[in-house]
């Protein structure tokens, strides 16, 4: 491998799928999967199509990158299957990125952020952050929007793609931080794994495991349980 490893990291949990390359401190490409097709049909042409753009080969790639959720339920199979996919037979390691800390990212500087992402019945997967790191006043969950407005901390922004849905709730909707930041946040996922990957947290890809949080319906019926357990989420 390269002493500057070469990164190509993959997001599908959100509802714009995007793929990067990083090397070192730097994004080499982004490119956004094509809305019109499915993500499972969509996704291994934009890698393609990246690595093309980058003048790199599949083979050059040292390492891997994944938002691993939560999210899309399907969407974060998609993404994990296709890394573990990549990384087969090459013995290339991978990093998992949890995906509200790449959406954080879209909200730089010191102030306090709320990533939230819709999660259907008046709930959001939310976590908050700052100056990139967890912050203990809003740790990842899935959490009633009406409730999320009492955990944010003076100043916090709010990003994401459940941001808009909780208007109402906010005590400042000035908090709401819309577009224009990158619709694709893959860029985010690498940038994330080029720090893990220099302190060594990189894993077998093999051992990737999406983060769901809040079981699929019927394995709530099956078990009785909404959500995941407390360890399957570190």
């Amino acid at each position: 491998m390269n002493a500057v490893p070469l990164l190509l990291a993959v997001e599908t949990a959100t509802a714009a799928p995007s793929v990067a390359l990083w090397r070192a401190d730097a994004l080499i490409g982004e490119r956004a999967a094509d809305p019109s097709r499915p993500t499972a049909e969509g996704l291994l042409p934009a890698i393609d199509a990246l690595l093309r753009d980058a003048n790199a080969v599949l083979a050059a790639v040292d390492g891997f990158a994944v938002s691993i959720g939560p999210g899309s339920f399907t969407g974060l199979r998609i993404g994990v299957a296709t890394v573990k996919g990549l990384a087969f037979g090459t013995g290339r390691r991978a990093i998992a990125v949890p995906t509200l800390a790449a959406i954080a990212a879209h909200a730089p500087g010191p102030a306090p952020v709320a990533a939230v992402l819709d999660a259907r019945r008046g709930e959001v997967y939310a976590a908050g952050f700052e100056r990139g790191r967890a912050a203990d006043w809003l740790e990842q969950q899935v959490i009633a929007i009406s409730a999320l407005a009492a955990r944010l901390p003076a100043g916090c922004r709010v990003v994401g793609d459940g941001a808009a849905l909780c208007a109402e709730a906010l005590r400042d909707p000035a908090a709401l931080l819309p577009p224009p930041y990158p619709a694709t946040t893959a860029r985010h996922v690498a940038q994330i794994a080029a720090g893990a990957w220099s302190r060594g947290e990189a894993i077998p890809a093999g051992e990737l495991v999406p983060r769901y949080l809040r079981r699929a319906e019927a394995e709530v019926k099956r078990t009785g349980l909404r959500f995941e357990p407390k360890e399957a989420e570190s």
